[in-house]
């Protein structure tokens, strides 16, 4: 890990209150780790009874709809702002469940509950494959295994039933 501010190499020290922490000698200061902030919809249709699944260009597996928070953007717009630029779809409500720090890419995932105004996808071919409707087994059998889309869809079904 390197410094942001001035590109020195960081080193661990102790902080009160914090543990240990990434520090530059050179600036003495503490730099808090940074990473990006996605949202990602577990979304349903207006019958509760059908989950919603992408399928990125050139990947095998089905994942949930997600996209990255803009800057100055909270995360409830870009729930609605991905839903939409991904699907052509306006997002009825929604519900946040729950994050989950995504390693392989740096980034603060926040998982949504969210449900679809009745009607069928029409998807940016720029960057989906496929979009798709399931059934809860169905879905749960498309979805990338042992990922945090799988997590999300899991934890996301125990609580449609009681999403009004």
């Amino acid at each position: 890990m390197f410094c942001t501010e001035c590109g020195e190499k960081l080193t661990l020290m102790f902080a009160s209150g914090e543990g240990l922490v990434p520090y530059c000698k050179s600036c003495g200061q503490f730099r808090f780790a940074q990473f990006a902030t996605a949202v990602s919809m577990v979304v349903t249709n207006r019958n509760k009874d059908r989950i919603l699944l992408a399928k990125h260009k050139g990947q095998d597996d089905y994942i949930l709809l997600a996209g990255y928070v803009k800057k100055g953007e909270t995360a409830e717009k870009a729930v609605t702002r991905e839903f939409k630029e991904e699907t052509k779809l306006d997002t009825v409500k929604y519900k946040y469940l729950s994050s989950r720090y995504h390693e392989p890419k740096n980034v603060l995932m926040l998982c949504y509950l969210s449900m679809a105004e009745d009607g069928e996808p029409v998807i940016d071919e720029k960057e989906l494959e496929s979009v798709k409707w399931f059934t809860f087994d169905e879905a749960l059998e498309a979805i990338k295994k042992d990922s945090t889309a799988e997590m999300f869809l899991k934890s996301a079904l125990a609580e449609i039933k009681n999403f009004k």
